[in-house]
């Protein structure tokens, strides 16, 4: 069954300012201590919002933090453009890993594992951070297929978790570095593809 988009209602003057004070505390707490700061009673606190209140505007604290995080992060890392397609989205890669392997990427970690156990929040950390992610991707990877120099029959969601599933993978298990060098081999695999052709 298809998920149900988060409600984007018109809110009353006196609703929207209580909406962005809680999500600016929300903001200054996920900055100074991660996700673990962040709970209702900081940001209510920080806010001046009533813990009623920001109940009536998110189902839990999650929510509230993963819209706070992705709407912060929304231009956090700007798209190049140099005119060579292959290396934007290669310097691409390298951008987001930067992002992964600093404060910012930890407290991705932690919305991440807290949406597992709070169904009610991952849309929020769907709509506000990973969605508008995804569509800068599909732009760099239109100008590839534009350019002729990849497979229209790949889509950009495809080519997308190639490129930066392992980024994600590596934040979250520690496995192995998040590195321009790494960054530039994980591009490069996937870009030329895992077997050897004849």
């Amino acid at each position: 069954m298809a998920e149900s988009p988060v409600p984007s209602p018109v809110l009353p003057p006196r609703s929207a300012r209580a909406h962005a004070c809680a999500l600016s505390a929300a903001r200054d707490l996920l900055a100074e201590g991660g996700l673990p700061a962040a709970t209702v009673d900081a940001i209510s606190a920080r806010s001046g919002v009533s813990k009623a209140t920001l109940y009536k505007h998110w189902p839990s604290r999650t929510a509230l933090a993963a819209e706070a995080f992705g709407r912060e992060m929304a231009d956090a890392i700007p798209l190049p453009d140099t005119g060579d397609p292959r290396a934007d989205l290669e310097e691409q890669v390298r951008r987001v890993s930067a992002f992964y392997a600093g404060p910012t990427g930890e407290v991705f970690a932690q919305l991440l594992a807290a949406c597992v156990t709070d169904p009610l929040a991952a849309p929020f950390f769907r709509e506000f951070f990973l969605d508008g992610r995804r569509a800068a991707i599909s732009v760099l990877w239109q100008r590839l297929v534009d350019a002729g120099l990849a497979s229209p029959s790949v889509t950009a969601e495809t080519a997308t978790d190639l490129l930066f599933g392992p980024l994600i993978f590596r934040r979250l298990t520690g496995h192995a570095p998040l590195t321009i060098s790494e960054a530039d081999a994980i591009a490069s695999a996937a870009l030329e593809g895992l077997l050897r052709r004849e």
